[in-house]
């Protein structure tokens, strides 16, 4: 079987779920190979062998963290060179989709971001699912030229195990004095909530306008279901809650199992950011807001009666 890179994405040695998610997509690619960056690989491998990966080639030049996305497309270049793998999968975050790119441009090949969903196809190439013109389309797409080069979106695949015994292979890379002009200074890790990532998070209670700036209940109903919690632009804007929580076509992409939007109205630039979620469900009091035409179940009422009362049955049936 053909060999499938895929770069773990990954906090200090803690892999993250998307990782899982694009070993088990690789696996019906072929066989998957991980290509981990950084320091605390060992601490890495448990999961990696979990999720199915054959091999881990680690990359521990510490220039490859010292400087922005350059020297990491460089690396897997190297890489790729050496491997000549069937396909290259990247978690579609910020970093990843600029890497996937400056990776497209030095091999040459196609590249296709932001997929929720991958399979095989023809030959053995992998066929995309994409959603697009701000949801209200879903295309299939392949590369025809190249590598292909994928970025998926969390929550595209369900992680499903598979025990291997990934053997490591530290591999050399050069980096060139180009791709070190711009260089780290300083890095902190964001404050801690104690709630899923908002772009990994399986559940997703979201806030706007209708909260009147009083988050309390979306957060408890959040917390009693293990969920992250979102908020559309018009909440952000207004100050009520961080942007780094905006969900929408200027803010995060999501595609959770469940997502609750509480007190928003639908406009497009949300929807933009979460019509892929798998199922949607809706508190507004207003039963003409368009957000109701996206919903899998709506509630018409208000979210701060609403919720409370989700709350408490949802902490009742717990216990």
């Amino acid at each position: 079987m053909s060999n499938v890179l895929v770069l773990v994405d990954h906090t200090g040695g803690k892999v993250r779920k998307t990782t899982a998610e694009l070993l088990t997509i690789a696996r019906r690619l072929g066989e998957p190979v991980a290509v981990y960056i950084g320091e605390g690989v060992q601490d890495a491998l448990p999961t990696l062998g979990q999720y199915g990966a054959t091999k881990v080639i680690a990359l521990t030049n510490p220039e490859l963290t010292q400087y922005l996305v350059a020297p990491k497309a460089e690396a897997l270049q190297q890489v790729a060179a050496k491997i000549e793998p069937a396909a290259i999968l990247i978690s579609s975050n910020a970093e990843g989709k600029e890497i996937a790119a400056r990776l497209a441009v030095k091999l040459e090949s196609g590249l296709i971001t932001d997929a929720v969903d991958v399979q095989v196809g023809d030959n053995n190439s992998p066929v995309t699912t994409q959603s697009v013109f701000a949801g209200n389309y879903s295309v299939q797409s392949k590369i025809t030229h190249g590598t292909p080069i994928i970025t998926v979106k969390p929550n595209a695949a369900t992680p499903e195990a598979a025990e291997t015994s990934p053997e490591v292979e530290e591999f050399d890379v050069a980096i060139s004095d180009a791709a070190k002009t711009a260089r780290i200074t300083d890095s902190k890790p964001r404050e801690a909530t104690g709630r899923p990532e908002l772009t990994e998070a399986a559940i997703i209670v979201s806030g706007g306008r209708g909260t009147g700036g009083d988050f309390g209940p979306v957060e408890a109903f959040a917390d009693s279901l293990g969920a992250a919690v979102g908020a559309s632009r018009a909440a952000v804007d207004s100050g009520w809650y961080p942007h780094a929580y905006q969900v929408g076509q200027t803010g995060k992409t999501v595609s959770p199992q469940l997502y609750v939007a509480a007190g928003i109205s639908g406009a497009i630039q949300h929807r933009a950011g979460m019509q892929t979620s798998k199922t949607i469900v809706a508190v507004n009091k207003d039963e003409e807001a368009p957000i109701f035409e996206l919903v899998d179940f709506g509630v018409v009422g208000d979210l701060h009666k609403v919720l409370p009362a989700a709350t408490e049955e949802v902490t009742k049936r717990k216990s």
